[in-house]
């Protein structure tokens, strides 16, 4: 079943859609490694974990309506997904913190297949300098700037102590960076025109603490002093 090429999205897309496309994403993936090839917005929907509605209409701002009465083609949709989230190109990342965590992210496989290429680690332990991990040496925190400089960094992964963070970030926008993602349990600030994300697994287990405890009926116990605790931990 032939499609035409969409145009071109528009610019602006809203930023709630934009983070709901890699969701699509990875329901397309998996729907696609089932040898699916067509699916319906209701069915795409529901892998996804939104209403068809919404997905319909985020869909819409990549110039993509499907086809009346059979859907989606899942490779195409894949296809246009992927080329508006920029994962056609070759992303080259630098993991800062190489402990635990920077470790496992390095180590993760699933990066390469999204177009995201871990091109460098940094650490500012010298006993860690040289040091091999996922088939790359570990570079001291003094080459930060030469080695985003000439290994082309588009995107910085910070994983390092607290402490450290707020530095790192300084460091790696005034070398260029605009792009950051940070692991570290710490509030950053970037200058207007960087980007951060940030990726908070204890402030996500306190939330998810806090379900739990309201399934189990616990949190009709709580004392109000108890309450005011809790909602301060939930809030960070």
């Amino acid at each position: 079943m032939a499609q035409l090429a969409p145009a071109p999205s528009p610019r602006g897309v809203p930023e709630a859609t934009v983070a709901r496309l890699p969701l699509y994403l990875r329901a397309l993936t998996s729907l696609s490694d089932r040898g699916v090839a067509t699916v319906s917005s209701d069915e795409l929907a529901e892998t996804a974990g939104v209403n068809s509605a919404k997905l319909r209409k985020d869909l819409s701002y990549l110039g993509s309506y499907g086809t009346r009465g059979v859907g989606y083609e899942v490779e195409f949709l894949r296809h246009q997904i992927t080329r508006e989230i920029g994962l056609t190109q070759d992303w080259a990342v630098v993991i800062i913190g190489i402990g635990n965590l920077g470790h496992a992210l390095a180590n993760y496989g699933g990066f390469a297949s999204r177009g995201f290429r871990i091109a460098a680690l940094v650490d500012a332990d010298e006993r860690r300098s040289g040091e091999e991990v996922a088939g790359l040496k570990v570079r001291h925190s003094d080459e930060l700037e030469d080695v985003i400089e000439t290994l082309n960094i588009s995107i910085a992964v910070v994983a390092t102590p607290a402490h450290a963070a707020q530095a790192v970030c300084d460091r790696v926008v005034a070398a260029g960076i605009t792009s950051i993602l940070n692991f570290a349990p710490a509030v950053v600030q970037v200058p207007e025109g960087v980007e951060l994300r940030k990726v908070d697994l204890s402030t996500e287990l306190q939330i998810l603490a806090y379900h739990e405890q309201r399934k189990n009926g616990a949190a009709l116990a709580l004392t109000a002093e108890q309450a005011v605790e809790l909602a301060k931990a939930v809030r960070g």
